[in-house]
């Protein structure tokens, strides 16, 4: 009889695994088993790093809680890692906190401030901040405000018109007057108002001119200074009428004069002649 073939032959160290068994995977060294966990661990840093960069709301609109911060690693030099462990106070094994679990915070008491009241202009009382204050450094509360009449906003031509104030005066002229922005209530597409304290262009006014006369004598001034300039231009477009009405008449008395011949003469034997009868002009000529 012949033989039966023999089998494959198992290496030292190996063992069949009953009939038809499949061998088992040989086992990684201590150097890639701690390479693998330094990979673990860094890809998982960058995930939490990405989280807390860009957190994505949790389901149900709720924000997610950030995730645990990464815990620390030593590395032994000998192939692998180690987690380092916390201190704890006291001799006892305090159990690590898990992560999302609530903390005990000690909120300390808010230290005491003083605060610097302000003084209200017209009442006199002190008050912490108010509209005037906030928007033009105005020292009034907000219950003496009046903004229909003495605490008036006007617009920044109004302020170069009325009160013969430039461009330097509002924006250079130290302290620089201060002013809110609003939409044209005429246009939107327009551009937007600035609106200053009129108190404070009042005041500025002053300061440019001097006193109120002075004020009011400028004023005067340019308004006779309009008035001329009006004057002149009414002048002057009255004059081109008049100049352009005189050179319409003097091409209408201009034009070429038509005659009007009468009946005709026989002067000679074939000689004939016309005479104009509004400017007696004489045409001769001969007829063959």
């Amino acid at each position: 009889m012949a033989a039966a073939p023999a089998g494959p032959r198992l290496s030292e160290g190996e063992e069949e695994d009953g009939e038809g068994g499949e061998r088992p995977a040989p086992r990684l060294s201590a150097a890639a088993m701690a390479r693998m966990e330094r990979n673990r661990r860094r890809a998982l840093a960058l995930r939490q790093a990405r989280l807390a960069a860009r957190p994505y709301p949790a389901a149900g609109g709720a924000r997610a809680a950030p995730p645990p911060p990464p815990p620390k690693v030593v590395d032994t030099g000998g192939g692998f890692l180690l987690e380092e462990e916390e201190e704890e106070d006291g001799g006892g094994d305090q159990q690590r906190q898990k992560p999302g679990a609530a903390e005990n915070i000690v909120h300390l008491p808010a230290p005491v401030l003083e605060f610097d009241y302000l003084i209200c202009g017209d009442c006199g009382k002190e008050f912490m901040d108010s509209y005037l204050m906030q928007h033009f450094d105005w020292a009034t509360c907000d219950n003496c405000r009046d903004p229909e009449d003495k605490h008036k906003l006007i617009t920044r031509t109004e302020a170069k018109e009325e009160y013969l104030l430039k461009d330097c005066d509002l924006d250079k002229r130290e302290p620089i007057l201060r002013f809110i922005v609003k939409k044209n209530p005429h246009n939107s597409r327009w551009g937007d108002m600035k609106l200053y304290l009129k108190l404070q262009v009042i005041k500025r006014s002053l300061e440019v001119w001097g006193s109120e006369e002075s004020l009011q004598e400028a004023r005067e001034l340019r308004l006779s200074n309009r008035e001329k300039m009006k004057q002149k231009k009414f002048d002057k477009k009255v004059k081109e009428l008049r100049r352009a009405v005189r050179s319409s008449l003097w091409k209408k008395g201009a034009s070429i004069h038509e005659h009007e011949y009468g009946p005709e003469e026989n002067i000679d034997e074939d000689t004939y002649k016309k005479t104009c009868t509004i400017c007696g002009h004489e045409l001769t000529y001969e007829k063959m």
